[in-house]
């Protein structure tokens, strides 16, 4: 019996069967079956000539959504259900993950098993491509644990489809009538009602496709009034289930409000689906209930009252008041532009200044990375050079003191990037910079490329969001250098961001005090963070995902400190574009055996502290790797994010360390010794010598000298041999 059967069903929509049975055929896996229940004769003759090895199910043109899928699962052997739209598609390695998952449920089953598996999917349309769902934040709140669904309503806002969500064959055959529909999100949310237990897995497994509708048949006035028929239906399910109510009751005051705003509707069929949605507000109001304060608030206490005309009114009210208001900000927008381009050109005609240095890094974050070690090695060897942050509001107290800063929009900040003679940065500076002839842009970068950059995302729309490339383009012929930490680099941004620049095969500066730190330093970072001596000190440093719309956590952080034990500290830090989104670890920092360092700097410190790094495919394994440290790959979701972000290489093959595709497999990798054995350490050598080539703690100053001194290639310091280096002391030899 196969763990898993995906049932492909329905019409040839658009042409996508195609591309679902390509990405099913690409990854054949011996425990996964594929039915396709094909409707009509394109849908049948696209699946009967296909590669793929199928159970093709003919059906006839017209069958419906809930009859194609009934009859792919009379024939589905699976000891799991996966229903796949015909015109949907499927993620690299996205039945394997499914199957992993639902098979470990089997593994673990108490006396009453789990029904339903929701994951995590991303949606395409005709204008945009992956666009992130934002239910991972509900999917990673409940765990790994299957638990009743009352104790997890939340999972009801999950996006309802029937693709995000894997089914028990058993419970199919027990309830599968009862799901009998066409309004797929009342058999989505139906689904978990009738669940004795749910389970979540916190990927993306599902690519929702949704059509263009001015392709589909149009929707009739009696379309929105199924939607009452929808929730009143679900609602009826939730008898003595407080919590489900609840959710489902706010899911349909919120839908009715919004199709009642947005949809034109005539003004019969409006004033019908009002009182009806009135009725229907008052009647399946929990008693407990309390609205919503503010405008949201006035919404629902006017539907509830049934006042359409009322409502109306509120409705143009609030249209004009947003009128008036966007009306206002676009004056003073354009009063700004005008005034910011006035001030900027007059700056412009003064004479560029030889000994002013601009010095930005992350999009103004603050004195960080590559700018920050080149600034201080630039006030070592040309004090005489003045240097100037570019700081936003934000991060200006957090700045070491007696720093000279500028904020951006503000008339210094002009005045400074129009005489500066230096502009140096590790993104790129606004597009509204001039690029003036006797300036310097020294373009430093943030890291090594694993995942695809610059114009190797247009082939990757999930990752490019809307990227204009063109503009791109005329940042990256603004740069004179632009500085790599090895060859592999070097190739890819002449390839990524093609232009005259100048590559400075240097290394990078932020990676020099990996090769200067003393034991004294080491100790002092670990005495920073409490780190008691003795114990073994873990950073797990997560990317971002393209594909997510938000950091939602891809370890059971407690669980796995509790399996390495006491003697062993986890440093979390989350990636810098979610901001202070790793609050799900604030409740841990109690334990002593996680520590929250999302918000500390420099990461660089907490590289020198760490006994060993694990990370998925962040560029910080590039730079711990001249520690000469153990490094740990945790990729739970490498098909996926190869996919969708697209990569260079294939970290599976040219790895670091120890490579994990699970918890409990990184877990034992720990506790079995093998993260620190002789196979991660041939490993972590070889990838040394390719990413870590011209990292030997003299990169600031190569760099300087070059740039700002402007000495010849060939007297700046030679780069040592790999086989010359030594890294900073590591914290077992620190403290010996």
């Amino acid at each position: 019996m196969p763990q898993l059967s995906v049932i492909v069903h329905g019409p040839n929509a658009q042409g996508h069967l195609t591309d679902l049975l390509d990405s099913l055929a690409a990854h054949p896996l011996p425990d996964v079956e594929v039915i396709v229940a094909a409707v009509g004769d394109w849908a049948l003759e696209t699946a009967e000539h296909h590669a793929l090895e199928a159970i093709v199910v003919p059906l006839p043109d017209g069958t419906g959504d809930p009859a194609a899928r009934a009859a792919g699962a009379a024939r589905a052997s699976g000891r799991w259900l996966h229903f796949v739209h015909a015109k949907d598609g499927l993620p690299a390695g996205a039945p394997r993950l499914i199957a992993e998952r639902t098979a470990e449920l089997d593994a673990t089953a108490c006396a009453e098993p789990v029904d339903v598996l929701l994951f995590d999917h991303v949606t395409t349309t005709w204008q945009t491509a992956a666009r992130p769902s934002r239910d991972g934040r509900h999917l990673a709140a409940v765990g790994r644990a299957g638990r009743p669904l009352d104790e997890a309503a939340d999972l009801l806002r999950l996006t309802p489809l029937l693709g995000n969500r894997a089914l028990r064959g058993a419970f199919w055959r027990a309830h599968g009538e009862r799901l009998d529909t066409d309004d797929e999100p009342r058999a989505a949310h139906a689904a978990l009602l009738y669940a004795g237990r749910v389970a979540c897995l916190n990927q993306t497994a599902y690519e929702h496709r949704v059509l263009r509708p001015e392709s589909l048949p149009p929707r009739s006035p009696e379309d929105r009034l199924r939607l009452i028929d929808r929730y009143e239906s679900l609602l009826s399910l939730t008898k003595d289930r407080r919590a489900p109510r609840a959710v489902l009751y706010d899911l349909m005051v919120r839908d009715l409000i919004r199709t009642f705003a947005r949809e034109e509707l005539p003004d019969p069929v409006a004033r019908e689906f009002f009182r009806r949605a009135s009725v229907a507000a008052v009647r399946w109001r929990p008693e407990d209930h309390r609205r919503p304060a503010g405008l949201e608030g006035v919404r629902h206490a006017l539907l509830e009252e049934g006042a359409y005309t009322k409502y109306r009114a509120f409705q143009a009210a609030n249209r004009t008041r947003r009128a008036a208001r966007k009306a206002v900000r676009t004056r003073k927008r354009q009063l700004s532009t005008r005034i910011r381009d006035h001030q900027y050109q007059r700056a412009l005609s003064r004479p560029v200044d030889p000994n002013l240095a601009v010095f930005a890094a992350y999009w103004d974050r603050g004195v960080a990375c590559n700018p920050a070690a080149i600034a201080a090695k630039l006030a070592e060897l040309a004090p005489h050079i003045r240097p100037v942050w570019v700081v936003n509001k934000q991060s200006e107290a957090l700045l070491p003191p007696g720093t000279d800063h500028v904020v951006p929009g503000t008339r210094r900040y002009w005045e400074t990037l129009a005489t500066a003679k230096y502009l140096t940065n590790n993104v790129n500076f606004p597009n509204a910079v001039v690029k003036r002839p006797d300036a310097v842009h020294l373009q430093t970068h943030h890291g090594t490329p694993l995942k695809r950059m610059g114009l190797d995302q247009m082939d990757h729309p999930a990752a490019a969001k809307g990227l204009d490339f063109a503009a791109l383009l005329t940042r990256v012929d603004k740069w004179d250098y632009s500085v790599s930490a090895n060859s592999h680099s070097t190739r890819m941004w002449e390839r990524a961001y093609p232009s005259r620049y100048t590559s400075l095969d240097h290394g990078y500066p932020r990676n020099d005090v990996f090769y200067t730190a003393t034991a004294a330093d080491v100790r002092a970072a670990r005495d920073r963070l409490g780190i008691a001596p003795g114990r073994t000190a873990v950073l797990y440093a997560p990317t971002h995902r393209d594909y997510e719309a938000g950091y939602t956590p891809r370890l059971d952080l407690a669980a796995l400190a509790d399996r390495l034990g006491d003697d062993t500290v986890l440093l979390v830090r989350a990636h810098y574009f979610y901001g202070g989104a790793a609050s799900p670890l604030t409740g841990l920092r109690r334990s002593g055996r996680i520590i929250d360092v999302s918000s500390y700097d420099p990461v660089e410190e907490l590289c020198l502290a760490a006994d060993a790094l694990v990370t998925d495919y962040s560029s910080i394994m590039f730079d711990y790797a001249n520690l000469n440290r153990p490094i740990v790959i945790y990729a739970d979701d490498w098909e996926t994010y190869r996919t969708t972000r697209g990569v260079y290489f294939d970290l599976m093959a040219e790895h670091p360390g120890q490579v994990a595709r699970t918890q409990e497999e990184l877990a034992e990798i720990f506790l079995s010794g093998a993260w620190r054995d002789e196979n991660a350490a041939k490993a972590r050598a070889a990838f040394r010598r390719r990413f870590c080539e011209y990292d030997d703690g003299r990169a600031a100053e190569r760099v300087v000298r070059r740039v700002f001194l402007e000495e010849p290639e060939d007297a700046l310091p030679p780069v040592l041999p790999i086989e010359d280096r030594t890294p900073a002391p590591t914290p077992e030899e620190a403290t010996a």
